[in-house]
């Protein structure tokens, strides 16, 4: 599990591709790699990925071909920058809200503007995710814990502070850019009893 807090910012330095997985091998700092191990979990932009290979500042993971088409990854390249967090700790304060580090969808950006300090973007996301996204509500994106401000049926938006827009990589992006949707773990099974229930308590 993890909280949607990210840790920093690492860096794509290897994409190999074959015929039945997608090896990823991500630089990030020693810091945040001094503890880790082959076979952690690490969240990168919202994905829970197992470590297969480990130096001081760089680890792998192995991506099945199926999550690699359903997820930004396809469109990483070599450079890219990829939200980081490793999975959270017993003893770690819980901040943020539960994130179980499997994405949900694509959220695709249709506009950004500032408001103040902070920057304001709106998303349109999957029809199959009806109900799962609402006003005040949680959603996670890229792996980042964010308050949703205003939601529809087929558009939502959210607010970054200048921390966040400063230590993940949502403020790079632009009209029609695409992101790793998570929608919160309760909004699922609220709805998922609903859905049993024909819509009815």
């Amino acid at each position: 599990m993890f909280t949607g807090l990210i840790k920093e910012q690492g860096k794509i330095s290897k994409i190999q591709k074959s015929s039945h997985s997608i090896k990823l091998s991500i630089k990030a700092s020693h810091d945040l790699l001094r503890d880790y191990a082959i076979g952690d979990s690490m969240a990168v932009n919202g994905v829970c990925l197992t470590c297969v290979q480990k130096t001081s500042n760089q680890f792998t993971v192995d991506i099945m071909p199926e999550t690699y088409k359903r997820t930004s990854f396809s469109q990483l390249k070599i450079g890219s920058l990829v939200n980081l967090e490793p999975a959270m700790s017993t003893q770690d304060r819980f901040e943020g809200h539960l994130v179980s580090g499997h994405s949900d969808g694509l959220a695709k950006l249709i506009n950004r503007h500032k408001d103040e300090n902070a920057l304001l973007l709106s998303f349109s996301y999957p029809k199959t995710l009806r109900g799962q996204i609402v006003s005040q509500g949680s959603v996670t994106l890229n792996g980042v814990s964010l308050t949703v401000v205003e939601a529809s049926e087929d558009q939502f938006s959210v607010s970054l502070i200048p921390h966040t827009a400063a230590e993940t990589n949502l403020t790079e992006l632009r009209a029609g850019a695409e992101v790793n949707l998570e929608t919160d773990i309760l909004a699922k099974y609220v709805k998922a009893q609903l859905d049993l229930r024909g819509g009815k308590w």
